[in-house]
Order: structure tokens, then sequence, then C-alpha cells
């Protein structure tokens, strides 16, 4: 990979090479008042060498095009240079342009157009060879503008006067006149400037607020979902008050989980709502959208294992095996919790703060162990449920939980196939050009747990009959509990057993008259 290529893809692992515990990460995150969003903040950050190049990368943003009623664009604020006394020294008092910093913007698709990959060069500096050749200016960067947007790839220039080691970027901003990603980097190529550093603020704004352009489409998502779960909060609360008397203990969980939901997705929406008024992230807020999000999908797991032993069904407590079950659903519940939450704290810092892809990875790997162990533990209790009810002849149950195992099973090879999806996506598509559906990624899964939640619902709907599905504690019962049934297979099944009665009371007739 030649010049610019190269360079505008180190960002992503120069953070994190050796990565913080994540303990640590989250207690400093916790101390910070907020974090900044489509205010990138920049404090005595150095220089990064590449090819004959130094460069910082300064963010990167989705960014749409002005409109007629509001302007899009990057602001640079309070940026200021300083370079080490040795390289202010070397020159005089009353010399000019004793040091040139480059700030490039450039749209993504443009970053061949930054070095000399034009020139079949992998250099990103103009070098004397090629200055003589008039093909680019000595010192500067090699840029070859976009002949369908001439303004990009922009360059700002700000020099060095004298002998001062303090230099302050003119106030100034740069109108965004294309929809895309755009990147900014500050560079120079004087080697004698190593050793630079830099400070101040880039403040990024697309036309209807500060929100990221790829983060958008995600706050209009979470103000949907919040109106699809209200609806099934208000349903599922008045059947649960109309027929209180005969609810059962799975109930109670399945109206957390509703509220739960309904709580997250109103969290993430207000949060979305602010950081695109203010352009910032208060950290409370931030933290209890990520906490929601975590207990949220923590308890949806426990609900589902649950179900899948038949607690409450076929079962009055949660295993065979008492407290020890109980303790190895509270362990993995733990684990799953804190493993979820580091891992949303840093995708939702990666977002605006550019964090690795590999601390992101390292994060998602027990994740995907823990929800591996979920799986695995939910369908072998689901079998053991299926083989119990067989062998209890108990037919509506057993239709019942064979509509709920096809269901899980439809969302589990979607899941597979929706992971392999995103595996397909990351790796084809690393400097998120793609940006514009990348929001589809974390809606499917919030869309296929509202699925899940709902057949739940649909299923262990409170009713006037209870024992369709509640445990009865007496063996005889069983019988009885099937009297009534919810399916004409059902009706038939319960038909066949009656006439085999009626024939087995003949049978024993005809003995005694023998």
């Amino acid at each position: 990979m030649m010049g610019f290529q190269f360079l505008i893809r180190t960002h992503h692992y120069r953070s994190y090479g050796n990565l913080i515990p994540i303990l640590i990460l989250i207690i400093l995150i916790a101390h910070q008042p907020n974090v900044n969003a489509s205010i990138h903040e920049y404090s005595k950050e150095p220089f990064t060498h590449r090819s004959n190049a130094f460069f910082f990368h300064g963010g990167s943003e989705a960014l749409f095009a002005s409109s007629s009623a509001s302007q899009s664009f990057i602001k640079f604020e309070s940026v200021v240079f300083t370079r080490p006394k040795f390289s202010a020294a070397k020159h005089g008092d009353m010399q000019q342009n004793t040091g040139l910093v480059e700030a490039i913007v450039l749209e993504v698709k443009d970053r061949l157009r930054i070095g000399g990959s034009h020139l079949k060069s992998e250099l990103i500096c103009c070098t004397k060879e090629l200055s003589d050749s008039h093909l680019c200016n000595l010192g500067e960067v090699i840029i070859e503008k976009n002949p369908d947007n001439p303004e990009f790839p922009k360059r700002i220039k700000t020099f060095f006067q004298g002998t001062e080691e303090v230099t302050a970027m003119e106030t100034q901003t740069v109108s965004i006149n294309a929809t895309g990603m755009y990147y900014l980097y500050f560079m120079f190529c004087d080697p004698e400037l190593q050793g630079t550093i830099i400070s101040g603020r880039t403040v990024w704004r697309n036309p209807n607020g500060y929100l990221p352009g790829k983060m958008v489409p995600l706050m209009r998502f979470y103000g949907f979902m919040s109106l699809a779960y209200l609806v099934m909060g208000m349903v599922w609360f008045v059947r649960f008050v109309q027929l209180w008397k005969d609810i059962i203990h799975l109930h109670y969980h399945i109206t957390a989980v509703i509220a739960l939901g309904m709580c997250e997705m109103a969290v993430w929406y207000f949060e979305y709502a602010n950081l695109n008024a203010t352009g910032s992230r208060p950290m409370g807020i931030t933290v209890w959208a990520v906490t929601l999000s975590t207990v949220k999908k923590t308890v949806s797991r426990l609900l589902l294992l649950v179900v899948s032993m038949g607690y409450g069904v076929v079962r009055p407590t949660i295993g065979g095996s008492g407290m020890s079950s109980k303790s190895r659903m509270m362990l993995l519940a733990v684990l799953y919790f804190v493993a979820s939450e580091a891992l949303l704290l840093v995708e939702n810092l990666g977002n605006i703060n550019d964090f690795s892809g590999n601390a992101k990875l390292l994060l998602v790997l027990p994740v995907v162990c823990l929800d591996s162990c979920f799986i695995l533990w939910i369908f072998s209790s689901l079998s053991s449920t299926l083989e119990k009810l067989q062998m209890r002849r108990n037919l509506a149950k057993l239709e019942l939980y064979r509509k709920f195992t096809n269901t899980l099973a439809v969302s589990v090879l979607l899941s597979i196939a929706w992971i392999g999806f995103e595996l397909y996506y990351n790796a084809t598509d690393p400097l998120s050009e793609l940006w514009q559906v990348a929001w589809v990624i974390p809606a499917f899964w919030s869309l296929l747990a509202y699925a899940l939640l709902l057949v739940i619902c649909i299923l262990w709907a409170p009713s006037r009959n209870p024992t369709r599905y509640a445990y009865m504690e007496e063996a005889g019962d069983d019988f009885d509990e099937e009297g009534i049934s919810l399916t004409s297979s059902v009706a038939k099944m319960s038909a066949d057993v009656k006439g085999s009665i009626v024939t087995d009371r003949e049978d024993i007739e005809e003995d005694k008259r023998e």
C-alpha cells in the first residue's frame, strides 16, 4: 500500500498498541464529566513519522453536505503548534516562514490523491526532484485536487515565524459541500520540526446538529423502538391487570424485561438527541444508557434460560439441582454483564474518540464466549424440558415449547448469518466508506431481541386458563391440566385417549363374562 493510503489506516492501530486493562478503563472513564462527540480535543499530542512526513490524525466523521437552511462544517478553534527549542534556535529573529504545518481535510474516497500515488511514488511530501519537475512545491504535502470537487482535498497552511516556538492556527471554518466520510490530518514535512506537538480542538457539525452522520439514523431508530416497546408494554400491562389473579412468577420476569427495554431505548434516544444538540455526551447519561443496555441484555438471556428450563411451567424452582443451578446462572450473568459493559463503553466512545479496532476485538471475544455458553445451556435445557413433557404426555405444554424452540432456532440461525455479515462488512470496509448503512448492524440486534420478547409475550400471555402453562404440584393434575385443549392436534389426542379407555373397559367386561 503506497504513501498516504497506508498512513490513513495507521490511526486505527496507533492508540492502543498496549491495551489498558478493562477495569482501569471503566474507572478512568467514569471520572470524566463529559465525553467529546463531534468536538475533538487535542492536548499536547505528538506527531507520528511515516514515509517522509510527520502526521497527527485529527479525527474522522461522516458529514452531510450543507443545506440551504444550515451549514455543515469543520471548525478549527484554538489550534496551537509547539516546536522544540533546538528547532526554533536554528533560525533568525527576522526570518519568515521558518516552519510549515498543514491541516488537510479530505473525503475518504480521495485518499489516493494525498501523496505521490498518482506520480507512481510512495512519498507523501514533495522532494527536490519532484519540485524541479514542477509537480509539487518543495516541503509541502503532495495533493492532487479532485476535478469533481476542486475545493477538496483542502489544505490549510500555518507557519512558524522567526525563532518562535509556538504558532497558532487561524480560527476558520471549512464548509462541507459533499456528503461523505471526512478525515482530518495535521502534517509537516520538515524533519527539523520533529518533536512538535499540537493542542486545541476542532468542531465537526452536520446541517441538523452535531450528531455524526452514521449515528443520525440510529437516533430515529431508537425513537421508533421506544414507541414499539411502549405499545408492547401497554398491551401487556392491560392484560396483566385484567388477569392479575392468574399471574405466575414468569409473568413478572417478562414484565421486567419489557420495562428495561422501554427505558433502554428511551435513554439512548435522549442521549443521542442531547449529543446532537450540544456536541458532547454527559458521562452520566452515557453510562446510564450503556448500563441499561447491559442489564437488559443480561436479564433477557436469563429470561430465555429460565423459560427453557421450564421454570414455573414444568418445575417450581430453577433447575433440578437447586441452588447450584442458580449459582451458575448468577455467575454467568455477572460475567456477561461485566464483559458487555466494557464492550459497550468502548463501542460508544470509539464512535467519536477513535478507539483501536484491536481494543474492540479483545473485548468482543469474552462476550462471544459467554453468549455461546448461554446458547448451549438454553438448548440443553429446552431438550430436557421437551423430553420431560413428552414422557408426562403434557400435550398443551409440549405444543407451546415446540413453538418456542422453533422460534429460538430461527433466531440463532439468523444471528449466525448476521455475525457472518458483520465480519464481512468490517473486513471489507475498514475506513467506514459504507457509513450510511452502518446503523443497520446494531439495529438488527435490537429488532431481534424485540421479536423474541414479543414471541414470549404471545406464548406466555396472561390467561384465564393458567393451567395451560402453570406448574401443577400433583401428579394426577397432569391429566386434568390437559383437559382443555389448545390446538386441534391436542383435541385429537384427547379423543384417542378417551377411545382407548372405553376399549379397555369393554375388554375387561368380556373377560368377566368368560
